[in-house]
């Protein structure tokens, strides 16, 4: 199997303008179905149909035999996915997530195993999210070092409002139809969009929108993005109503375009409204704009008697700032809505786990907790703003702690004694990001 897909990422590299007629028999191969299984997690949220990989794995071998042969009968018919809802800044009710059926999962994971040998010879290096060997800091890193080094002086911050609720079927099957000419792939593809989803005891048909928390959306959203923003801009943006340089940064559907010149970036602005309206999108007005950006900004806001302005982008404030030497340098912290709602999720694990963890569980827990908080978080420029979560992230669990029963479990020091024992993490630099790293960057002043 691992042979076969070499071969298409061959052919898809060599001949971009290939349309793949006979893809569907990879997807119902018995070994791909089982590298599918093999790299789902134990201990996710079921579905409506209430298995697990544990259950699925009693007779895995005769499951996975007569799921192949349904596939290769075109007998396969998904089942609605289970909604459900997790926390959300901003919003009261949470951000809606579509939990399916683990069979479901497995011939997900086979379609996206296959498609992506393709799609990933074709997306645009502008695109981070949800692709294998990319994350988020590769993002960020790129994007520091660009407006670092590159004639960026304009930053165009835009979001599209409720996206993957939006995406229209019939524009995405187009799409997908440029390189993938095998109907019967593309039928159980449709199956998945119109599936459905079950809330509140009533199934929901779906009309538009790839549902969150599929294993086939992120990939689909991101072949919907590719041909409306990404080829577009590159394309037709940049190579034809540029003066100046533009660059274009996107990881899903959150994405920061920079230029050289204002007129080219209030141009974009207006040009991006018309172009995602004509494919069932719209621009969210008040998370979009146009902000002077770069080297000269802190200067030019001086004259006006002013600061420069920043944006946020992957949960990092982005501003302009300073080296040692007083040279312009772009600096980032975490945003504060997202440090607030980092530590009020926080708290309120703490105090649910009070009620049923033992004190050392609770404190590896939250260990886990802030790590990964850091993981992410703790790069170049940022440690006041990862010193101020650990602050408080400690004295939330300290408080915790100390209500699992009428008496106080642990003294400061004592607590802090316990700390040390565990290694406790400190908010040193875990990721560097500095956009200033790299030979003769020195030249961009």
């Amino acid at each position: 199997m691992a042979t076969a897909l070499t071969r298409i990422v061959t052919k898809a590299r060599n001949e971009p303008e290939v349309v793949f007629s006979s893809l569907y028999h990879h997807v119902y191969d018995i070994d791909n179905l089982r590298a599918a299984y093999d790299s789902l997690e134990r201990r996710k949220a079921v579905g409506i149909d209430g298995v697990d990989k544990d259950i699925y794995a009693e007779d895995l071998e005769e499951n996975l035999r007569i799921l192949s042969q349904k596939l290769r009968d075109m007998a396969y018919r998904p089942l609605p996915s289970r909604r459900t809802y997790i926390p959300k800044p901003g919003s009261a009710k949470g951000r809606p997530l579509a939990i399916g059926s683990f069979e479901g999962k497995i011939v997900e994971k086979a379609i996206k195993n296959v498609l992506e040998q393709i799609y990933e010879e074709d997306f645009e290096d502008s695109s981070y999210g949800y692709r294998p060997g990319r994350c988020p800091h590769d993002c960020l890193d790129q994007l520091g070092k660009t407006i670092q080094k590159r004639k960026v002086s304009y930053v165009v911050e835009a979001d599209i409002r409720s996206f993957f609720d939006r995406v229209n079927h019939a524009w995405l099957m187009k799409f997908l139809r440029h390189r993938v000419g095998d109907d019967r792939i593309l039928r159980l593809i449709e199956r998945f969009l119109i599936a459905g989803i079950l809330e509140d005891g009533l199934v929901k048909a779906n009309e538009e929108g790839t549902p969150q928390g599929s294993i086939l959306s992120p990939l689909l959203s991101n072949v919907y993005l590719h041909y409306v923003l990404d080829l577009w801009f590159n394309k037709r943006v940049k190579a034809k109503h540029c003066r100046g340089e533009a660059h274009i940064f996107r990881f899903a559907d959150d994405f920061v375009a920079c230029f050289q010149y204002k007129d080219d970036a209030y141009h974009f602005e207006q040009l991006l409204r018309e172009r995602l309206e004509g494919f069932n999108l719209e621009v969210a007005e008040e998370k979009t704009q146009t902000l002077e950006f770069g080297r000269f900004a802190r200067s030019n806001a001086k004259r006006r008697g002013g600061k420069p302005k920043g944006f946020t982008f992957l949960g990092f404030d982005h501003y302009c700032g300073k080296t040692k030497e007083g040279h312009f340098k772009v600096k980032r912290r975490t945003n504060r809505s997202k440090l607030q709602a980092s530590l009020r999720k926080f708290t309120i694990w703490c105090e649910r786990s009070r009620r049923w963890m033992t004190k050392g569980e609770m404190l590896r827990g939250a260990r886990r907790r802030i790590v990964g908080h850091l993981n992410y978080y703790a790069i170049t420029d940022n440690s006041p703003r990862c010193g101020e979560y650990i602050y408080h992230a400690d004295r939330i669990l300290f408080k915790w702690l100390n209500r699992k029963s009428q008496r106080n479990s642990y003294t400061w020091e004592g607590y802090r004694q316990v700390q040390s024992r565990l290694d406790w993490p400190m908010h040193g630099v875990r990721k560097d990001l500095c956009p200033c790293r790299g030979k003769g960057w020195r030249q961009a002043f």
